[in-house]
């Protein structure tokens, strides 16, 4: 399972994310420095639904034109528990994103159900598990297997204790974020661990 940390300028924290072989995921309200790390890009909407204010779209054109091409993927444009009114949004900016970036990821969100995704994944299209926390534990294996179905993409946003990690794996995530690594280098070795971990039960 690869990890995404959420970028940091701390540079003893970045050092010790490089060694252990993380990546870095670069969002639309942070700096928009790689670090010389493999990375992906993050609409940002997260980060607006704390602040209470709304999506910027003129600056996540721009991150999309500055560092699309060379990231694994983007995700794209969500609304937080937005249902399917978050659907419309990513759906609409899934081909310009794609013309920048070979990997676009579908927020999913509550109130969202396989049935409504299954006309839009492909091997450019994928899963990323958004949504409100208690929804996203309640329905992090039904996605996984969802996505091992159809052999797509399936990324798990928001991931920062062993726990979680641990339910990820199981769920066979293609790939998890988090802030935890960023923030404190100690957490880094038993989160890292962990996510190398297989389970033989993962879709």
């Amino acid at each position: 399972m690869l990890c995404y940390a959420s970028r940091t300028g701390t540079r003893r924290n970045l050092d010790e994310l490089r060694r252990a072989g993380w990546r870095l995921l670069i969002s639309r309200t942070g700096r928009w420095r790689t670090e010389g790390f493999p990375y992906a890009l993050d609409n940002g909407a997260w980060s607006d639904f704390q602040a209470g204010r709304s999506f910027d779209e003129d600056n996540f054109e721009r991150l999309l034109e500055r560092l699309g091409a060379g990231a694994d993927f983007v995700v794209l444009p969500d609304i937080v528990a937005g249902g399917l009114q978050s659907l419309e949004l990513s759906v609409r900016w899934l081909n310009r994103s794609l013309s920048l970036c070979s990997l676009a990821l579908i927020p999913v969100q509550d109130g969202m159900e396989p049935c409504d995704l299954a006309p839009l994944v492909s091997p450019s299209v994928g899963i990323f598990l958004g949504g409100s926390t208690e929804w996203k534990l309640q329905r992090m294996a039904d996605w996984g297997r969802f996505c091992a179905e159809r052999r797509v993409y399936y990324h798990i946003g928001r991931v920062n204790t062993l726990r979680r990690i641990r339910q990820a794996v199981a769920a066979g995530a293609t790939s998890i974020d988090g802030s935890s690594a960023s923030r404190y280098a100690v957490t880094l070795s038993p989160l890292d661990f962990a996510a190398r971990q297989p389970d033989l039960f993962a879709p």
